[in-house]
């Protein structure tokens, strides 16, 4: 074998800082461990959040509006701290020791939630009448909370395009891997949820909570020991420097040159004359005819050349120009996923509460808790991804002729009207249940007569709209982010769940508070007999199918990045 082709041509190294070697490094054999990683992590994570707003309720004692608040304003947190990791990643430290130090932070996290629910001072006191947390107590439960909100900041960002960095993309067969790799790891996601909103919530509500939250401390005491098991196979990306400073000197350069006149010919815009780009670890990129003004960077003038080195305050590379057009042509695409999140989020909220007012029991003795429903929510993953990867994308690449069966945009696209159909799907079941409760009087009853597994379809539909569209931006972002800013658009990306939450929360406060005047019970009373749940399922129908127009037009207008060159 040719030395050339004993490396790989991204530019990536080997944990020792060398180049790293085609045969002894990434690929499957590297991606294991990051699987392994990532099961264990979301094992942790949905081990303890799936069944958080019950916690809320039976042990701070807190009603039914207060705990899905709290529960939607902390996912939100655990989705915008990516954004700190993924900088750190992109500009300082690569995504190895980002997630390796995150990591560590997470599990501390865990550790400490674990004891406020089993140690005596830190546990608050429960009898017949329900608990008393104390002040402290609920302080010291929120920052375990925050603590693993923290540490998940590292994780997020960078352990997809982690996996991703194992596939050389220069290597056609390598590159081929790559798609199937985020359907994958996307399963490995949904196999410790399974395990989570099956097991572990049956234990946190049957057993204790604090074997319910140690075990999920052990998963990500396993998580951290998978990862760096694999630390000798695997491929770094070098971090480019901080992507902030990079923007800013373009917005910067093109407002000084607002009067300047770009040329019609794009080879007479600045770019570096080798093959290599001048940002680290990045391809060049071609130039793009739309967001014109952002090119005024790259014109040369002649106070440009006032010293022997060029001010990049003053004068910017197309490939820097590009990056920032990229980013911002991401951004409406990146806008229309927050309601996909808010439908989302309301599987551990409003979906639990929905299954706490309904028969639980699974033969004359057996009683699954309500928030393990989301298992169909995982198992319709788990049933959906490998049919995506095998069957789906042969079977539309026959009729559409694209690689991948379809584009980025289409996927996600049919995952947004899916999710429309879910929420018209779970309207009807709240329509059928409260004309239930109406017809027998069941008002003030605490479950009524009716199975819980007739919420079993909206879990579903969910699921396999995850499949279209989660998967979906987690290629998307990856591809068309410019390479030195992966991790960055990937935290981009999480943004859309935790502003999906935070709009969650805006829509059920604003609700409750119209909803409530002159005395009224509500749309989302703590007796959800008396309310009117089904009205919150239209309004989020509604919005999801507002949002989904101006997708289709967003998406027409989307063009995409194009590559050249190698890294630098």
């Amino acid at each position: 074998m040719a030395e050339d082709d004993m490396y790989t041509k991204d530019g990536t190294m080997n944990i020792h800082n060398k180049p790293a070697n085609k045969k002894k490094t990434g690929q499957w054999k590297a991606c294991r461990f990051i699987l392994g990683n990532e099961c264990c992590e979301r094992l942790a994570y949905y081990g303890m959040s799936t069944n958080l707003v019950n916690y809320l309720q039976i042990r701070l004692n807190q009603g039914n509006v207060t705990a899905s608040n709290n529960v939607t304003n902390w996912s939100g947190t655990c989705y915008i701290t990516p954004l700190i990791g993924a900088f750190l990643a992109d500009a300082y430290f690569g995504r190895f020791w980002i997630i390796a130090i995150f990591s560590i932070i997470y599990f501390c996290g865990m550790v400490l939630l674990t004891m406020t629910a089993s140690i005596k001072g830190l546990r608050p006191s429960c009898d017949d009448n329900g608990c008393d947390p104390t002040k402290l107590q609920s302080a010291v439960c929120f920052i375990a909370l925050y603590l693993i909100a923290l540490g998940t900041g590292g994780i997020k960002p960078c352990v997809s395009s982690f996996g991703a960095d194992q596939f050389d993309v220069n290597d056609e067969a390598e590159k081929k891997k790559k798609s199937s790799f985020f359907n994958w790891f996307y399963l490995s996601i949904n196999v410790g949820a399974l395990i989570a909103s099956s097991v572990l919530v049956w234990i946190q509500m049957n057993v204790g909570w604090g074997w319910g939250f140690g075990i999920p401390a052990v998963a990500m005491a396993i998580a951290v020991v998978s990862f760096f098991s694999g630390s000798r196979m695997y491929r770094l990306q070098k971090p480019g420097g901080s992507p902030l400073t990079r923007i800013c000197q373009v917005l910067v350069a093109s407002t000084r040159k607002y009067h300047v006149k770009v040329p019609n010919n794009k080879s007479l815009l600045y770019e570096t004359k080798d093959a290599e780009s001048n940002i680290k670890g990045s391809c060049k990129l071609e130039h793009t005819e739309k967001l014109r003004f952002f090119d005024k960077a790259a014109v040369e003038v002649e106070s440009d050349h006032v010293k022997s080195s060029n001010n990049p305050w003053k004068l910017c590379t197309v490939t820097q120009v590009e990056e920032l057009k990229s980013i911002l042509r991401l951004l409406p695409v990146w806008a229309t996923g927050i309601l996909f999140s808010t439908v989302y989020s309301q599987m551990s909220t409003m979906f639990v509460l929905q299954g706490n007012t309904m028969d639980q029991h699974m033969g004359p003795n057996f009683k699954i808790p309500s928030a393990s429903l989301s298992l169909f929510d995982t198992l319709s993953v788990i049933f959906w991804a490998p049919v995506y990867d095998r069957i789906i994308v042969p079977f539309a690449r026959k009729f559409t002729g694209h690689e991948r069966g379809f584009t980025q945009l289409q996927r996600m696209g049919i995952g947004l009207v899916i999710s429309i159909i879910s929420m018209i799907v779970a309207g009807i079941l709240e329509v059928i249940r409260l004309n239930y409760v109406r017809k027998h009087n069941y008002y003030d009853l605490e479950y009524i007569p009716m199975s819980i597994f007739w919420q079993v379809p909206q879990y579903f539909l969910i699921g396999c709209a995850e499949v279209f569209t989660f998967i979906g931006q987690l290629e998307f972002y990856y591809d068309q982010a410019p390479d030195a800013t992966r991790s960055l658009c990937s935290a981009l990306s999480l943004t859309t769940n935790a502003l999906g939450n935070y709009l969650s929360t805006l829509l059920v406060t604003i609700v409750n508070k119209v909803t409530t005047r002159n005395g009224k019970m509500g749309w989302i009373p703590d007796n959800m007999n008396r309310g009117h749940l089904d009205y919150f399922y239209w309004l989020l129908a509604i919005l999801s199918l507002l949002n989904f127009l101006v997708y289709l037009w967003i998406a027409k207008w989307y063009t995409y990045k194009k590559v050249t060159g190698r890294p630098g």
